[in-house]
This record gives C-alpha cells, sequence and structure tokens, in this order.
C-alpha cells in the first residue's frame, strides 16, 4: 500500500512540473512568433534586424532561466516518499528472501512458534481424537496470528494453543514506563516521541474434563523495539510453564519440574533455581494468599545483561519442544481414571481460582486487552469452559481437597 501511494505521489508531482515546463516554453513561443511577425521584409537593411536579435537573445535567455529554476526545484525540493513500516519492511523480506538462520529474530522467532503450534495442536488432536477449530486473523495495525480452539472434546473441556504475532507503536509515555527495566529503549536525553516495536509469542492453555488430570499453561515470547531504519532496538525474551493439578499426584510434579531443569541446567545452572522462583511468585493469588498451581518455570525481560541473543533463543526454543513430552504422559495416565460428582465439583472451585488470577493478576491479559486492534476471544482463550465460585467453601480437614490448599499456600522444592 505504501509503495502505490509513493508512486501516485511521484506521477503527481511530475506531471505537475512537467506542465509548469511546458507553459513557459508555450508562453516563450508565443513571444517568438510575435517578434518574427513583426520583423521587416526581406531585403531590410541589418540596422532594422538588430533589435530582432537583441530581442532574440532575451527570449533565449529567459528560456534558459526558466530550464535552470525547473532543474532547482527538483534538486531543492525532493519527492517525499512514503518511508515502510517495519511490517511492510518484514512481509517483503518474507517475500524476497524467506526466512532462514541470518533473518532477523523476529521472523525466526514468528517462524518458530507457528511451527510448534501445528505439532502441539497435533499431539492433542491424538490425545482427544477431535480436531481443533483453527481461526487465523489479521490486525489492521499489522500482523495476525492463528487461534485454535478444542472446545468439549473427549478429553479435554477446552485446549487452545494460540500464536500471536503483533506490529504497533509505542507512544512516549509507554517507552517511559519501559525505561524502568530496559535502559537501552532509548537515550534518557532524547526520548523519542514513538517507537515502532514487534512482539510475537505461543500461549498455550489445556483444561482436561477428568479432575485427575491437571490444567496446564504455557507461554514464550518477543519483544523487539525497532529503529527508525528498521534495525533492532531494544529487546527481550519472556515465558514459561506451570502445571495447575485440582487432585495432587506427587508424581506427576515432580517429573513435570524435572523436565523443565533438565531444559534449564542444559543452558544455565542457575536458570531453574531462579525461574521456579519466579513462577511461584509470580502465579500466586495474593487475595487468596495462595498459588495458583503447584508452579513450573516463568521468566521475563531476559536481554542481553543475561545472555546474547542467539543463547536465549536456544534457550526458548528447548523450553518449548519440552512441553509435549512432558505434558502428554501425565494426563496420558489421568484421562481415564474414576471420579466422583464431589471431586468434579472441587475441579470447578479450582477454576473459579483460576479465573480470578487470570482476570485479575495475569499481566499477559492486561497487555493484550489493552493493546489497540485486540482480539479479545483469543486473549481470554485461557478461561475454563465452566467454573464455579461457592460461598465460604472450605475442604474437609486433612482431605486430599486440603492438602493440595496446603501446598499451594506453602510452594515446594519438587526436584
Amino acid at each position: 500500500m505504501a509503495s502505490r501511494r509513493s508512486a501516485l505521489r511521484l506521477w503527481a508531482q511530475c506531471k505537475a512540473r512537467s506542465q509548469l515546463t511546458s507553459l513557459r516554453v508555450a508562453n516563450s513561443s508565443l513571444i517568438l512568433r510575435r517578434a518574427l511577425s513583426s520583423s521587416p521584409h526581406p531585403g531590410a537593411s541589418d540596422q532594422t534586424l538588430v533589435p530582432l536579435g537583441r530581442y532574440l537573445g532575451w527570449v533565449a535567455l529567459g528560456l534558459l532561466t526558466a530550464t535552470s529554476l525547473t532543474y532547482t526545484m527538483a534538486i531543492n525540493e525532493p519527492l517525499k516518499m512514503d518511508t515502510p513500516t517495519l511490517a511492510e519492511r518484514d512481509q517483503q523480506l518474507k517475500t524476497e528472501q524467506g526466512v532462514s538462520d541470518v533473518s532477523p529474530m523476529r521472523l525466526r522467532m514468528e517462524k518458530f512458534v507457528k511451527d510448534q503450534q501445528r505439532a502441539i495442536v497435533r499431539a492433542l488432536e491424538e490425545v482427544d481424537g477431535t480436531p481443533f477449530r483453527v481461526d487465523a486473523w489479521q490486525r489492521k495495525e499489522g500482523g495476525g496470528g492463528i487461534t485454535c480452539v478444542l472446545q468439549d472434546g473427549k478429553v479435554f473441556e477446552k485446549a487452545g494453543v494460540g500464536v500471536s504475532v503483533v506490529y504497533g507503536t509505542l507512544p512516549k509515555p509507554a517507552i517511559l514506563k519501559m525505561r524502568a527495566n530496559h535502559k537501552n529503549i532509548a537515550d534518557e536525553n532524547n526520548i523519542p516521541d514513538s517507537l515502532e516495536f514487534f512482539a510475537a509469542g505461543l500461549s498455550l492453555i489445556v483444561h482436561p474434563k477428568n479432575p485427575m488430570a491437571p490444567t496446564v499453561h504455557l507461554n514464550y515470547r518477543y519483544f523487539e523495539t525497532a529503529n527508525p531504519d528498521g534495525t533492532p532496538g531494544a529487546w527481550w525474551f519472556g515465558g514459561g510453564c506451570d502445571l495447575t493439578p485440582s487432585y495432587l499426584f506427587d508424581e506427576d510434579a515432580v517429573q513435570f519440574h524435572k523436565s523443565l531443569k533438565d531444559v534449564c541446567d542444559k543452558h544455565n545452572k542457575d536458570y531453574y533455581p531462579r525461574f521456579k522462583k519466579w513462577c511461584d511468585e509470580y502465579f500466586y493469588n495474593k487475595h487468596r494468599a495462595e498459588s495458583r498451581g503447584v508452579g513450573g518455570i516463568f521468566f521475563d525481560d531476559l536481554d542481553e545483561t543475561v545472555s546474547d541473543r542467539e543463547n536465549l533463543f536456544a534457550f526458548v526454543q528447548d523450553s518449548l519442544k519440552s512441553f509435549v513430552p512432558t505434558y502428554v504422559p501425565i494426563v496420558n495416565r489421568r484421562k481415564d481414571m474414576l471420579f466422583t460428582e464431589k471431586e468434579k465439583e472441587w475441579q470447578q472451585i479450582r477454576r473459579g481460582r483460576y479465573v480470578e488470577f487470570n482476570l485479575v493478576h495475569d499481566r499477559g491479559t492486561a497487555f493484550g486487552l489493552n493493546t489497540p486492534g485486540a482480539r479479545v476471544e483469543s486473549i481470554l482463550m485461557s478461561l475454563p469452559l465452566t467454573a464455579s465460585w461457592k460461598y465460604m467453601y472450605e475442604p474437609e480437614p486433612k482431605s486430599r481437597e486440603a492438602r493440595l490448599v496446603e501446598v499451594l499456600q506453602n510452594p515446594k522444592e519438587w526436584v
């Protein structure tokens, strides 16, 4: 669209200047014809031709001046071309060169999360036997996404796997706010009025029907600002994965945490204890004084102060790829277990607590809903199909339900 607007503007300016030059030449020709028509008849003396020669000289000088003026206007008033947006630059790159290991991180992250989305959807469809509904959507501001949802299946009451790619512009207040954690987002002495940005990520939520099978949540994302020439400015990765059971099976929690620890240790042995603690503190219902689940890992704002971009991208890739071999065996062990109506009721109450966290405390939900052009259905995909809030509900002492609450109030070290 920008290239078409630029072409039309170029044609209009050139046409206007061409008409101006033609008008000046036509006026000069008219003057020349009048001068010639007033010239003496053949045979007149040379003295009568002198004024005509001088007159033609002035006409020629006028034509040269007009030509020079037109050239000067073209040099001093260059054609104004629309600068392509970051989204348009990236689309052109993908069209002309595809995506490879030397492509900008923006395009590599987008391709990676879309590939993983397809792999995860296939794996969950094999467990449930029901196909996902796939909705592709576009943002008029740039970017778009793919939302895949399985609702009221055989195993999963609701499962959502969404990819979003967002291009936008940060206003100055947002830039100032982000500088609290990212000083390199802009020079403090020269903060621009706006900055283009890019964000891409994969979010996943699975709510099984069987209360013995745990809910799982995952999100991995990349954020980058852009300089006026399209080169990257500030950047960072974020993400994590956490498990939320209604009935606690210690072996499931141990397996889940061990898998995440193995991925973390492969890249940096400080990651797991740091990100596990971060997860326990982030997924915490302050108004209930309890964790949302048994945790996992969570991290945000991983930039060059932590590691270089390639190593952090490799860490995010390994973390996301570990989801299927970690969660699918757990859900397969629990999906066909017997349960009672009372146990189903407890699951609904725990899901109510899940909803409370997502709507009250989750920064991702708040960011999504406050982003211009937000797709609300994709943002609220994480909410369960059913939930319950019973007034003053308390589990029976020393019951399985009470043990879960105790662990949620006092997070454990699982590995």
